[in-house]
């Protein structure tokens, strides 16, 4: 097998002079064997450590003598290993998806427990294939990017995927692993023609090439990104748009089809205007927009108050990470409660931009007192606002693993 172009992207993608691990997530598949020995190599080669972490879905009677057997994988390498469980009920429909979802989140828990910064995954050349099938059959399935910022979120807030094997097939992977004297596990349900990916696999699609996102435009403006608002130029592309409204909206599905497109004419016919996509308000004024999410758009629950565990980092809305001090703290909206705010913040509050004001994140105890932690430094609760880093990952201006 030409390992070529698996080492490049290692080399390309990864640090070599740091001490966080990476994960690996392994199933025990051929692919994901061979992105293990691969990157066991490299590793090994460059002082990294590795974590390998399995996900069992729950959903073959197999699954856990599969994890077993990836765990002695994992031993036989010298590498600590991590099962993962997707509990819980099964949908009746879409469990393709729902699995996928599942798992990304999961993958993003324990390699941020581990202190691991990228996941590797096996994506191969097979898969890009199969997903242009896919979508040619009506799915809205998207391509497997060599790198790209975790889909789950806020779970995998600031974690990145390689996928190294993007330029290699499945059947050339195979021999390599037989060469070696190395078996594998094969799931069934890659065979089961109620499911897209197995009857796009089953038809042999031929091949395409990966297409890396490539920069849509300036980072966000940082002064106003530290209120959770964006700010870019209407000369932005669509891309860049979608991912600006789910950045600063907190969300978890971007914003397609025909709303997003209508909305790129409104960005790019020069007129001021004010707007609302996928939870976020957008407002149009001379050559820039403004983007922030939209304090009146109550109904996916986001802007709920949520209790704050001394100590721990939680993220509220999807938009902002805290870390309060002491106990006994709630964050919910500012919006309709600025008059309880402290003078001192009262007044900071008048530098904010009016977009951003009603839903910046407050904190309150049980005696009423409230403050927003953004305003000044005297609130006993850490926060940071994650709109501007997400939306740099999404747009491809991250391009290595973060030191």
């Amino acid at each position: 097998m030409r390992l070529t172009s698996a080492l490049a992207a290692f080399d390309r993608r990864l640090l070599s002079d740091v001490s966080t691990p990476l994960a690996v997530a392994f199933s025990g598949g051929g692919d994901s064997l061979a992105l293990l020995l691969i990157a066991d190599d490299w590793a090994k080669a460059h002082g990294r450590r590795l974590v390998v972490l399995t996900v069992d879905h729950g959903l073959n009677r197999a699954s856990a003598d599969w994890t077993r057997r990836c765990a002695e994988v994992a031993a036989r390498l010298g590498h600590t290993f991590r099962a993962l469980s997707w509990t819980g009920d099964k949908p009746s429909s879409g469990l393709p998806a729902a699995a996928r979802k599942a798992r990304h989140a999961l993958l993003a828990v324990a390699a941020r427990d581990a202190g691991a910064r990228v996941i590797l995954l096996g994506h191969t050349a097979d898969d890009l294939a199969e997903g242009a099938a896919m979508r040619a059959e009506g799915s809205t399935v998207s391509d497997p990017r060599e790198w790209s910022p975790s889909p789950a979120w806020p779970q995998g807030r600031g974690m990145f995927l390689l996928r190294p094997l993007l330029g290699l097939r499945r059947a050339e992977i195979r021999d390599w692993l037989r060469d070696r004297g190395q078996d594998w596990i094969d799931d069934p349900a890659n065979e089961d023609p109620r499911f897209a990916r197995s009857r796009a696999r089953a038809s042999r699609p031929p091949l395409s090439e990966a297409e890396e996102p490539v920069s849509s435009g300036p980072a966000a403006d940082p002064e106003a990104a530290r209120w959770g608002l964006l700010r870019l130029p209407r000369d932005l592309g669509a891309h860049s748009l979608a991912a600006a409204c789910l950045s600063a909206a907190g969300t978890d599905s971007p914003p397609r089809g025909e709303r997003l497109e209508r909305l790129m004419r409104q960005v790019h016919g020069g007129e001021a205007f004010t707007a609302t996509l996928a939870g976020a308000r957008i407002e149009g004024e001379g050559g820039g927009l403004s983007i922030a999410r939209n304090a009146g758009e109550a109904a996916r629950g986001g802007l709920a108050p949520m209790p704050l565990a001394p100590g721990q980092a939680a993220v509220w809305d999807g938009r902002f990470e805290l870390i309060a001090q002491e106990p006994g703290f709630t964050v919910g909206p500012l919006r309709g409660l600025s008059a309880g705010l402290p003078p001192v913040q009262r007044l900071a509050l008048k530098a904010v931009p009016a977009i951003a004001r009603p839903a910046l994140p407050i904190v309150f105890k049980m005696d009423g007192a409230i403050a927003c932690p953004l305003l000044d430094g005297q609130t006993p609760v850490r926060v940071r606002a994650l709109a501007a880093e997400r939306h740099s990952a999404a747009c491809g201006l991250t391009t290595r693993e973060p030191a």
